[in-house]
C-alpha cells in the first residue's frame, strides 16, 4: 500500500510512540488524523511540539467511547490503533481502567474500522504478553502468559482484533514491538528513570530489579516497523514482531547509560519499585525474522546510538523539566 495521501487515523497520537509516528507519516505524505485524548485543558500532549503539526488534523476524544470512535473512522484508509494505558505497576491499582480502555477501546476501534470500511486496522499490542520468556529468541508462536493485569487486557485486545479479522473480514494486523525507547518516553520507563536521575545529578539512581533482560528498540525503529507493516500487503489476522533481536540486563543497562553520561552514580533498589514476584517478567528477547521476511524491514539504530541520542534529548533542559525525577510515577 502506498501511504501518500490516504488518510491514516493514529489512536493514541499524542502520547511517546503515536507522536513519533505522526511525524513519520507527514514525511511519507499521508494525510494524518491524530487522536489526543481529550482533557479539559485542550492539551494534545507531545503533539504540541511537533514541527510538522500544521499538516495534521487533531481530534480530541477518547477509545472508550463507540459513538466518538465511529464517527473519527469516517473517511479514514488506515487507522494505527496505538491508544492504551501502559504503565505496568498502575496497572495493580486500577485493573479496571485498563480494562476498559485496552480492551473496550479496541473493541471499540474495531467496530469503528469494520463499520466505515477501513482498508487496514494496524492493532499495536506489547511483548509483555508473552511474561518471561520460556525460549529465545521469542516468536510469534511463543505462548502468552499474562503476569500483570496490563498484559491481561493487552491479550484481550489482541484477541478482539483477530476475532474481528475471523468473524467479520476486517483487514487487521497485528503489530508487536517489544521495548521502544527514545525522546519523549514516559518516566515511568526503565531508560527515562535512569537518565533523569542521573541528569538531575544523583549519586544513587533508585530502580527496581535490575537482572532482568529486554529487547530495546529505538522509536525511530518502532515507527518505522509500523509504517513497513502499513505498506505491507496481506498478513490479515496475523501478529509481526518489532525489535532488535539483543538483550540486555537492567544492570548492564545502567552502566552503559553512566559511562555515557560521564556519571559515578550508582543503582539502589527501591522496593516501591520491585514488582510481585510472580508478576515481573525476567526475560525478553524479539526474533524479528517474520517482519524482516514480509518487508524487508529490520532496525537501523544501535542501542549506543539510540541511547545517545535519548541523553541528548533528555539533557536538554526544556525537556528535562517537564519530568519530576524525583517522584515515583507508577
Amino acid at each position: 500500500m502506498v501511504l501518500k495521501n490516504k488518510r491514516v487515523l493514529v489512536t493514541g497520537a499524542d502520547g511517546f510512540i503515536g507522536s513519533h509516528l505522526v511525524e513519520r507519516l507527514v514525511q511519507e505524505q499521508a494525510r494524518v488524523i491524530a487522536l489526543a485524548q481529550y482533557n479539559s485543558f485542550n492539551s494534545w500532549g507531545w503533539l504540541e511540539d511537533l514541527p510538522c503539526l500544521q499538516a495534521v488534523e487533531v481530534k480530541a476524544g477518547d477509545v472508550r467511547d463507540p459513538h466518538f470512535c465511529l464517527k473519527a473512522a469516517k473517511d479514514v484508509d488506515v487507522i494505527v490503533h496505538l491508544a492504551a494505558l501502559i504503565p505496568i505497576p498502575y496497572s495493580y491499582a486500577a485493573p479496571q481502567s485498563y480494562l476498559e480502555t485496552n480492551v473496550g477501546g479496541t473493541l471499540n476501534i474495531c467496530q469503528a474500522a469494520l463499520a466505515n470500511g477501513v482498508e487496514k486496522l494496524i492493532h499495536t499490542s506489547t511483548s509483555e504478553v508473552y511474561g518471561t520468556a520460556q525460549y529465545v529468541p521469542v516468536d510469534e508462536k511463543h505462548p502468552l502468559r499474562p503476569q500483570s493485569p496490563y498484559s491481561a487486557t493487552k491479550i484481550g485486545a489482541d484477541a478482539v482484533a483477530v476475532s474481528f479479522y475471523c468473524s467479520y473480514g476486517l483487514p487487521v494486523v497485528i503489530a508487536r514491538p517489544f521495548n521502544t525507547y527514545g525522546p519523549r518516553q514516559s518516566a515511568r520507563a526503565v531508560i527515562p528513570t535512569i537518565i533523569t536521575q542521573i541528569a538531575a545529578g544523583r549519586r544513587e539512581v533508585a530502580l527496581g530489579g535490575l537482572a532482568a533482560t529486554r529487547d530495546f528498540t529505538f522509536v525511530a525503529d518502532t515507527c518505522e516497523g509500523l509504517v513497513a507493516m502499513a505498506r505491507m500487503e496481506g498478513g490479515w489476522g496475523e501478529v509481526f514482531h518489532i525489535g532488535s533481536n539483543q538483550e540486555i540486563e537492567v544492570g548492564e543497562l545502567f552502566r552503559k547509560i553512566a559511562g555515557m553520561m560521564h556519571s559515578a552514580a550508582e543503582p539502589v533498589t527501591d522496593p516501591a519499585r520491585v514488582r510481585p514476584a510472580a508478576s515481573e517478567v525476567l526475560r525478553l528477547r524479539c526474533d524479528n525474522t517474520k517482519l524482516r521476511a514480509a518487508t524487508g524491514f529490520e532496525p537501523g539504530v544501535s542501542l549506543d546510538e539510540g541511547l545517545a541520542r535519548t541523553i541528548r534529548w533528555f539533557e536538554q533542559p526544556e525537556n528535562l523539566g517537564r519530568y519530576k525525577e524525583s517522584v515515583y510515577n507508577i
